[in-house]
């Protein structure tokens, strides 16, 4: 596993330990329930994807329950869907799958018949690439996106492929930066948002070109973004907080050694006030309906917030 994704995933795993064993019960319970007959997991429309099969496989892993027959499954699915080429997000959902399961399971997911399948990975995200160095999120947008760049980075190094051209990337990703210290996902966006934020400095400390400067500007921009609701919300136009931007604000946060920039308690209740139930968390509060997706960002924000 890639070394960010690694430093990632072993400390929210280490945080998701210190949870109360009847939270980790219920969450697991709620995250099994949701595997489908093929092997995948479901979405919110009723069918199992790559997309929340991810977000279910990195759950498990957290909660140390990534193996047996759930485990056999799944690794199943992402056999099956290997032949189909795929989008950045489910490039990285099915790189980050197959090595969860290599590593925790010992599934062996792509033996022998796919030997060469990290180059057939490797393929498709140099498709994304545009000219200005950064990457797009599908081969039919001619926009480079700094989320998509992120992904790609990512999968490069699950995959353990260069990162082409860093420099051009690295000057993508600064082109990217607003006014007030945060980042966009598009040339097109003039307001800068908590997730490009997260994942433009996640590209700098992919590459090593992460400036003081950049960083505490950055960590200024995530901590104006806490509402009184605890949470973070997701652009200064949107005034309710969410799961998804209060995580990846935390883990940026934590990343930078700079999660005294916003109110931990506050923060923490509000990820708590979206569990349902019965298991799974929701992605707001006017969110109904719990999914796979948003219990990997609540048990993320438990692993670390938690004292």
């Amino acid at each position: 596993m890639g070394q960010y994704l690694q430093r990632l995933t072993l400390r929210l795993a280490a945080g998701a330990l210190r949870l109360p064993e009847a939270v980790r019960r219920l969450h697991t319970n709620f995250i099994r329930s949701r595997q489908a007959d093929d092997g995948g997991f479901l979405g919110r429309d009723g069918d199992s994807d790559l997309y929340y099969t991810g977000f279910a496989l990195r759950s498990l892993f957290l909660l140390g329950e990534l193996s047996g027959p759930v485990a056999d499954r799944a690794a199943r699915f992402l056999q099956r869907s290997f032949a189909t080429e795929h989008n950045v997000l489910d490039l990285l959902s099915l790189t980050y799958g197959v090595t969860l399961l290599d590593w925790s399971a010992g599934s062996q997911v792509l033996t022998a018949e796919t030997t060469a399948w990290q180059d057939v990975v490797a393929d498709q995200l140099e498709r994304l690439r545009r000219g200005d160095g950064g990457y797009a999120k599908t081969r039919q947008s001619d926009t480079s996106s700094t989320y998509a760049s992120f992904l790609v980075a990512l999968c490069l190094q699950l995959i353990d492929r260069p990162l082409p051209q860093p420099d051009r990337l690295l000057a993508f990703i600064l082109s990217q930066r607003c006014e007030g210290g945060g980042f966009r996902d598009v040339r097109t966006v003039k307001r800068a948002g908590v997730n490009p934020t997260a994942a433009a400095i996640g590209v700098l400390r992919l590459i090593e070109a992460l400036e003081s400067r950049v960083a505490d500007e950055a960590i200024s921009f995530l901590s104006r973004m806490q509402t009184a609701e605890g949470g973070l919300r997701a652009n200064t136009r949107i005034p309710v907080a969410d799961l998804l931007s209060t995580f990846t604000g935390i883990h940026t946060l934590v990343d930078l050694s700079a999660l005294d920039a916003i109110g931990r308690s506050a923060a923490l209740r509000f990820a708590r006030g979206l569990q349902d139930p019965g298991g799974g968390f929701r992605g707001a509060a006017w969110d109904t309906d719990a999914d796979v997706e948003y219990a990997f960002y609540g048990l993320g924000c438990l692993a670390l917030l938690e004292p």
